[in-house]
C-alpha cells in the first residue's frame, strides 16, 4: 500500500512539474534568474516566428520566448479574458480590433506583413482540382477554415469574387487544421495561406488562383496591454518589423506590408 502511494504521489508531482514548465507564460521567468516573453500569433506564423524566437533568445541571454499558436479569433478572445500575453500577431485586422477595442493592446498595431490564399490539394491531385471554379464540384471534398477566423473570412471573400459556392465538408479552427487535413488525403482541397503550402515541404501541392488577390489579409502586430514583459515586447515587435524580419518572412512566401 505504501508503494502505491509513494507512486501515485511521485507521478502526480511529475505531472505538476510538467505542467509548470510547459504552460507557465506568468513571465516569472526560467530558473536561473531568466524572463520568459508570451507571444501570441496566428497560427500561420509559426515557421517564421519560431525562427525569430530563437534569434531573439540568441540575442537575449537568458530569456525564453514562448508562443502559442493558434486561430486568431481564438487567441484575440483569450486575450480580452485576461490569458497573460505579451505580443499578439494576428492574421487579419478584424480580429486585432477584438484587442484594442477592449482596451487590451499598449499603442496602436503595426501591420508587419501579409499573406494570400493558395489552393491546396495532396500529392498526386486526387480531386482533379486546377481552378478555383473546380471548389464547387459536387462530390469534391473541400475543407475551410472557420468563418470567424482570418483565413475562413479570406476564403469566403475570394469564393464570392469567383462565383463559386463550396459546401465544405468541415470548418476547421485555424489554416494548419486545414492543411493537415488535406496532407493526410482526408479532403481532396482546402483553402489556406501561399505560406502554409510551403512550409509543408512537398506533402501538398499550392495552386494559385487569381481571385485571391482581392482577399489578401494583413498581419498587425501589437504589445498586449500590462505586458509581464513589457520593455522585451517592444523588442521582440522591432525584430518582427525590422530587416532580420523581414527577410525571414520573405523566405516563408509573407508578402510585404
Amino acid at each position: 500500500m505504501f508503494k502505491r502511494t509513494a507512486a501515485v504521489a511521485a507521478l502526480s508531482l511529475a505531472v505538476l512539474a510538467g505542467c509548470g514548465d510547459a504552460g507557465d507564460s506568468s513571465g516569472s521567468g526560467e530558473p536561473g534568474g531568466g524572463k520568459t516573453l508570451t507571444v501570441f500569433a496566428a497560427a500561420s506564423l509559426t515557421e517564421a516566428f519560431t525562427e525569430l524566437g530563437r534569434t531573439f533568445e540568441g540575442a537575449h541571454p537568458g530569456v525564453k520566448v514562448r508562443f502559442q499558436f493558434g486561430g486568431s479569433s481564438t487567441l484575440a478572445q483569450q486575450i480580452t479574458q485576461g490569458a497573460p500575453a505579451d505580443v499578439f500577431a494576428a492574421a487579419s485586422p478584424a480580429t486585432m480590433k477584438t484587442v484594442t477595442d477592449a482596451g487590451d493592446a499598449s499603442g496602436r498595431p503595426q501591420t508587419f506583413t501579409r499573406n494570400r490564399l493558395v489552393i491546396a490539394v495532396p500529392k498526386g491531385d486526387p480531386g482533379k482540382v486546377a481552378k478555383v471554379g473546380d471548389l464547387g464540384r459536387r462530390g469534391l471534398k473541400v475543407v475551410l477554415c472557420a468563418v470567424q477566423v482570418p483565413c475562413g473570412a479570406a476564403a469566403e471573400t475570394a469564393l464570392a469574387v469567383a462565383g463559386v459556392e463550396v459546401e465544405p465538408v468541415s470548418r476547421e479552427k485555424d489554416v494548419k487544421a486545414v492543411l493537415t487535413k488535406v496532407g493526410l488525403g482526408e479532403a481532396d482541397a482546402g483553402l489556406v495561406y501561399r505560406t502554409d503550402v510551403k512550409a509543408a515541404g512537398g506533402e501538398v501541392t499550392g495552386i494559385e488562383f487569381p481571385e485571391a488577390a482581392k482577399a489578401i489579409n494583413d498581419y498587425p502586430i501589437v504589445e498586449v496591454a500590462k505586458a509581464p514583459q513589457g520593455a522585451l515586447a517592444g523588442e521582440f515587435i522591432r525584430l518582427v518589423v525590422g530587416e532580420q524580419g523581414r527577410a525571414v518572412l520573405s523566405r516563408a512566401g509573407f508578402e510585404g506590408p
